[in-house]
């Protein structure tokens, strides 16, 4: 009777160690799966990052730098799914981003004061005269923005006047020179979600939980550095796990899919 109930009692510890085991594992794999996600969203702010840098480039010279660089941390949240903290780097403009709309000044008197030379010949001899001398007014203005003589490549040289050698400007959204830091954001944000649909499959939300992102700034707003105007200072970005299970599934298309996350900015 005592053999018997000694043999009992060493299979539940048996059982229990196994079991235990089995937990451990569980989590450790969780954990790489979390682990795995981080990293995702650190390359997506990245290829976010990278996007405006490119266009920037095309035309200024000397590119924005980041404060630093994306960091991530996850953790899964019992009941409620799963949730990823998202440090976002600022966005830093070099001091000659200014002279950007000093060049787009400057070619936009140059049009007017040649379209007004167009019709001057059309206009009649009483009026001539002061016309011209309007003309010449702009003139001034247009060519007192060109200080000095600029190297190849550099910002200066697009301020060139019309008919001089110059390498022509891309198109590019003109969102983009009235405010970076807005584009920047747009570039993340887009990035954020696409990674939180395509990647998001090893991290097993069910149905009813949550996958949450919540993208922050990664220091604080200086009112004492130009440019520093970043337009949120904390995004949260979250879809449901039947959502993501239907893209997986092929019921959702990208686009569909990206209309299901619920985005708040504060």
């Amino acid at each position: 009777m005592l053999r018997t109930c000694s043999l009992g009692i060493a299979l539940v510890l048996a059982v229990g160690s196994v079991s235990a085991q089995q937990d451990e594992a569980e989590q450790v794999k969780a954990r790489q799966r979390i682990s795995m996600m981080e990293g995702t969203l650190e390359r997506a702010v990245s290829i976010g990052a990278d996007n405006l840098l490119r266009q920037v480039r095309a035309v200024m010279p000397d590119a924005p730098m980041l404060s630093g660089i994306p960091e991530v941390r996850g953790f899964r949240l019992d009941g409620y799914g799963v949730f990823f903290d998202v440090e976002v780097p600022a966005l830093r403009l070099p001091a000659t981003w200014p002279l950007r709309y000093m060049a787009r000044a400057d070619r936009n008197l140059q049009i007017l004061a040649a379209d007004l030379k167009m019709l001057i010949k059309q206009i009649d001899a009483q009026h001539q005269e002061r016309f011209a001398q309007v003309i010449r007014r702009l003139d001034m203005q247009a060519q007192g923005l060109i200080t000095l003589q600029a190297s190849p490549g550099s910002v200066t040289s697009q301020l060139a006047p019309p008919g001089s050698a110059r390498t022509p400007t891309p198109s590019m959204d003109p969102r983009l020179l009235d405010d970076p830091n807005q584009a920047y954001t747009r570039e993340v944000k887009a990035a954020l979600i696409d990674a939180m649909i395509e990647n998001s499959g090893p991290l097993a939300v069910g149905p009813e939980e949550w996958l949450t992102v919540a993208a922050r700034d990664n220091l604080p707003r200086d009112p004492l550095v130009p440019g520093d105007t970043a337009d949120f200072s904390t995004v949260i970005f979250r879809v449901k796990g039947s959502d993501l299970a239907g893209f997986r599934g092929g019921r959702l298309t990208l686009e569909e899919a990206r209309g299901k996350i619920e985005v708040r900015e504060y």
